[in-house]
């Protein structure tokens, strides 16, 4: 059968067991699902023929040459397979055998080649539907300015120049953290009794309502504990982590005595008085006899 030309000028082939284009003929017998063996070669290359002449005078030198690497191909690969295999010990033949391979190669090649460039054309086709914006911004939209909203007046800029002008202070290091004065618990025991006299009970967050610092809180409570070992108050506490309840019992003449323990420095302790040194023993283990007078 005649082949048919189609309307991009590709070479179709239209054979008993094949029917389409000239491509998906090459890729169905790279992928051994037609036997090569099937292929009428003869009529495919008449085909081919008739295909240049009916182009005329614009058939593609490209186009035949690849079509002829691609039927040298399939002829050396149809004879291969109906040949009888024997071993080759001519050099010519290997050589020749070689050369079919190549030959395959670069058919499978062809195949890659054609799919890369089918892929470039479906993206060219696609691009050539874009085109970039060519006109610029209006002339009345470019010379627009926002308007500015400030929240701040001239008296406002001046306070901030002012302040940005002031020299930065200069960091400081704390250092009250690194030895914190001592808080007398006699003291302390004073002003919760003199409390107590007046109110008789009191919460004991009430007798450190006014301390100024934890040590202050601290000393107050180990007061607490002094006047209590003294049985001059009693503590009451009605359910866990709740209000401590203070009642004065020690009497309006009574003076609780409260210990200086905790105002007075820990104290080194003293050194153990040094032991008298052994005399040395002679080396040989045996006493030095004493000198004689």
């Amino acid at each position: 059968m005649p082949a048919e030309e189609v309307d991009d000028g590709r070479f179709t082939v239209r054979l008993d067991n094949f029917e389409g284009p000239f491509d998906l003929l090459l890729q169905l017998i790279s992928k051994h699902k037609l036997d090569v063996t099937e292929i009428a070669l003869s009529k495919v290359t008449d085909e081919f023929m008739a295909h240049i002449h009916a182009m005329g005078p614009d058939w593609d030198l490209d186009q035949t040459t690849e079509f002829l690497v691609v039927a040298a191909t399939l002829l050396d690969l149809k004879a291969a397979r109906l040949l009888p295999a024997a071993e080759v010990e001519d050099e010519a033949d290997l050589a020749l055998l070689e050369a079919r391979d190549l030959l395959f190669a670069r058919l499978l090649q062809y195949r890659a080649y054609k799919r890369v460039a089918d892929i470039f054309a479906d993206r060219l086709a696609a691009e050539a539907h874009r085109h970039p914006r060519m006109v610029g911004l209006e002339p009345h939209h470019a010379e627009l300015l926002p308007e500015v909203a400030l929240a701040i007046g001239p008296e406002g800029f001046a306070r901030l120049a002012v302040k940005a002008m002031q020299p930065r202070p200069r960091p400081q290091v704390y250092v009250e953290h690194i030895h914190a004065p001592l808080v007398s618990v006699r003291e302390q025991a004073e002003v919760v009794v003199a409390r107590l006299r007046d109110l008789g009970s009191a919460e004991f967050r009430e007798l450190i309502a006014d301390a100024p610092d934890t040590l202050t809180v601290v000393a107050r409570f180990l007061a607490l504990l002094e006047l209590y070992r003294e049985r001059a108050v009693i503590l009451d506490q009605t359910e866990a982590l709740g209000d401590l309840t203070v009642r004065w019992t020690g009497g309006e003449a009574t003076r609780p005595l409260v210990t200086d323990e905790f105002d007075q420095d820990p104290q080194p302790q003293p050194d153990e008085e040094p032991q008298p040194e052994k005399p040395a023993q002679p080396t040989d283990g045996k006493p030095e006899k004493e000198p004689q007078s």
